[in-house]
């Protein structure tokens, strides 16, 4: 089994953690940064709905929260509702914000049910940067 391949097993795993009540649409996430360190999360609904955090997020942020000031390198998400569960628009920009200046793979479960890397460019063309 190659990298992308136990990426995306872990994020497929912990996807059954997922706390979505609401839309009954659980996602899975498992981060890998520079140095070698994995992260996970999952989906957590509000029924306040703008106020769910996403398991990319939630990922990246137990990632900050732990220390970690590596780039992060690559991305798995899964959802056992949909093939290619594409970040949003926002989990997007967060990758962005913590990606390795090479770019992140993101990987995904492709329409015929195969593990697939895809760059963030592919999703993300024009992310918001600033000069400092």
């Amino acid at each position: 089994m190659d990298l992308s391949e136990e990426l995306f097993n872990e994020a497929k795993k912990i996807s059954a953690k997922s706390y979505s009540p609401y839309s009954n649409f659980p996602v899975g996430a498992c981060c890998l940064f520079k140095d070698g360190s994995r992260y996970l999360g999952v989906n957590v609904e509000n029924v306040s709905y703008g106020l769910t955090l996403c398991a990319e997020r939630n990922a990246l942020s137990s990632a900050i929260t732990n220390g970690q000031e590596d780039s992060l390198i690559a991305i798995a998400i899964y959802s056992p509702k949909q093939k290619m569960c594409i970040p949003c628009g926002a989990c997007l920009q967060w990758i962005a914000e913590f990606g390795s200046k090479e770019g992140v793979k993101i990987i995904l479960e492709n329409m015929d049910g195969k593990v697939q890397e895809y760059s963030l460019s592919d999703f993300l063309p024009h992310s918001f940067k600033i000069k400092l």
